[in-house]
């Protein structure tokens, strides 16, 4: 695959000033992966900001989950790639097939609670949201805490 960093501009959300996507927005049937290929879009360019396209906890479900490494995500959005492109190679590169596992996943990961997750992350979190999220906002799911943080909700 040819990279092609013009057309990755064109399509690029510079994080320096704007949020990448809620991880509540899907691409390719999945939630998470709209912002990863945000983020990467973004690192591809080097205006990612504070933003890490990879290691990064969120994207790390997504990756594990279907199969597909950063390096091959980072591949194909390299090449100036649309979100519908993108989304078409997902479906084909995922190792899951079956509709209703990626439903599954996707209630699942939009419906972690924190105390649901691991102790490390747990305890992260525990010095983090106080950090980012409004005081008045309370916490229910994970996906909140970068909702509130970036203020869609």
């Amino acid at each position: 695959m040819k990279m092609n960093l013009d057309k990755v501009g064109t399509l690029a959300s510079d994080l320096r000033k704007s949020y990448p996507r809620s991880p509540r927005e899907k691409l390719g049937g999945y939630v998470i992966a709209a912002r990863c290929v945000d983020k990467c879009r973004a690192f591809l360019l080097g205006i990612n900001g504070e933003y890490n396209y990879w290691p990064c906890s969120l994207a790390g479900q997504w990756f594990s989950f279907t199969g597909i490494t950063p390096e091959q995500l980072k591949d194909v959005v390299a090449t100036g790639a649309t979100d519908e492109q993108i989304a078409e190679w997902i479906e084909g590169a995922s190792k899951v097939k079956d509709a209703n596992d990626v439903l599954k996943w996707n209630n699942k990961l939009r419906d972690m609670r924190l105390s649901d997750m691991s102790l490390e992350a747990q305890r992260y979190l525990e010095d983090y949201i106080p950090k980012v999220v409004p005081a008045h906002r309370p916490v229910y799911v994970w996906f909140d805490v970068y909702d509130l943080e970036e203020r869609r909700l």
